[in-house]
């Protein structure tokens, strides 16, 4: 599907060239690195034209509490995907043994649950003070 046409206003026609020495050019560069835009081009214009340069953080303090949110979705995911499975066996399992071999499994993997939303709820209660002080 091809791209939409833009409108005549949008279009970029004028030229303009502007030389630059090299310190300078390392400050647009180093900026531009830093926001949301692609190309030096595209930073010039918005500093010309006056409009909102976002500018882009990341916080390394963060980097610890989101590594280890990041692991406990996927150790949530894999349980999940465990309890899943044994409900899909003690559906078709046909012993009364059997289901209750699944039905501890189970217990087993809500337990692991429990443990991972608390320390999910700490890491969300402790980033909740970082990030909402007055």
């Amino acid at each position: 599907m091809p791209r939409p046409k833009s409108n005549d206003k949008d279009k970029l026609v004028h030229l303009i060239r502007v030389r630059l020495n090299a310190e300078v050019y390392q400050k647009l560069t180093d900026l531009r690195k830093k926001t949301d835009c692609r190309s030096i081009c595209e930073l010039v214009r918005k500093i010309l034209a006056k409009q909102q340069i976002i500018v882009l953080h990341k916080d390394v303090s963060m980097s610890g509490p989101m590594e280890e949110l990041a692991l406990i979705r996927r150790e949530l995911k894999s349980i999940g995907i465990n309890i899943n499975q044994q409900t899909y066996h003690f559906h078709i399992s046909q012993s009364s043994s059997e289901r209750a071999f699944y039905v501890s499994r189970t217990a087993e993997l809500y337990r692991k649950i429990d443990e991972r939303v608390m320390r999910l709820l700490t890491i969300v209660h402790e980033l909740s003070l970082v990030w909402l002080r007055k």
